[in-house]
């Protein structure tokens, strides 16, 4: 059962950031995050009174708040780097920061034990980074070969990577209610963008409802992992999930047409099988 909630998160996380990425390319991406964290939280706090939740306590509302930190510098970046780079390489980087530090937090600090399938995949991960971020052309990059919005998805990885960890350790006795302090926890975190130029918030009504629709299926997704955490190992809940790249790079390059470097394309192929040697785990 772990097995397919994150399968099926993965498919939520990546279509939220598909959609997300698009609008940030028509209206400012901090504003997307903000509003998408909105939607979320208004969703999950609608839905959380509902399920059972026999030990709400600091500790797992704690846990929830710095994983929505950690949401909220993800999306901030990703949408950052989406709106100005390719989704076929912002996307990946994110994703591969985002599962390899996991793991080794399960190994150093949860007793996870990967087997040496899995230490390959976290070895092949390293080179994956370094050609994924190559531009190749001077046009796409920002003058010094790192392709546009590369540094956007790393960072956005390690943001990821704290909400995939701190949510992982919330007891499942608090039911959804530490999913709620992490959606609140990530608006927060993307306030100060936001007072400190007011009119980012700007845009249609009907982008507006998009922005909302989206995180709110971005919070479905979250939750399903959560589960999934309830189930699985952490290191093979992150990867599962992790696979959500899947979408928006499928997407990127048969919708939007976008076209990767050879080094790119060989790092995207040890970017994916450095995932599925971690999943082995």
């Amino acid at each position: 059962m772990g097995e397919i909630l994150a399968l099926v998160s993965a498919l939520f996380f990546g279509t939220t950031h598909f959609l997300n990425g698009l609008l940030a390319r028509r209206v400012d991406s901090v504003a997307v995050a903000v509003i998408g964290q909105l939607g979320g939280t208004v969703l999950i706090l609608a839905v959380a009174p509902f399920v059972a939740a026999p030990h709400i306590g600091g500790g797992p509302l704690a846990w929830g708040a710095l994983s929505g930190i950690g949401t909220g510098v993800g999306v901030g970046f990703l949408y950052r780097g989406l709106g100005r780079g390719r989704f076929s390489v912002v996307v990946p980087l994110s994703d591969v920061a985002a599962v390899a530090l996991p793991v080794l937090v399960g190994v150093a600090l949860l007793g996870d034990r990967p087997g040496p399938p899995a230490w390959c995949g976290i070895a092949a991960a390293p080179p994956a980074l370094w050609l994924i971020t190559r531009s190749g052309r001077a046009d796409e990059d920002g003058g010094d070969g790192v392709a546009a919005g590369a540094r956007d998805g790393l960072i956005a990885g390690v943001g990821f990577a704290v909400q995939f960890i701190a949510l992982a350790r919330a007891d499942p006795g608090a039911g959804l209610w530490p999913l709620v302090t992490s959606r609140a926890a990530s608006v927060l975190a993307l306030l100060p963008l936001i007072a400190a130029d007011p009119g980012r918030l700007r845009m249609a009504p009907r982008l507006a409802w998009s922005c909302l629709g989206a995180g709110a299926l971005g919070t479905i997704a979250i939750a399903l992992y959560t589960l999934a955490t309830r189930e699985q190992l952490l290191s093979l809940a992150v990867v599962l999930t992790a696979l959500y790249p899947a979408i928006p790079v499928l997407l990127g390059v048969t919708v939007l047409h976008e076209r990767l470097s050879r080094a790119q394309t060989i790092g995207l192929v040890c970017a994916a099988a450095a995932i599925a040697l971690i999943s082995v785990s």
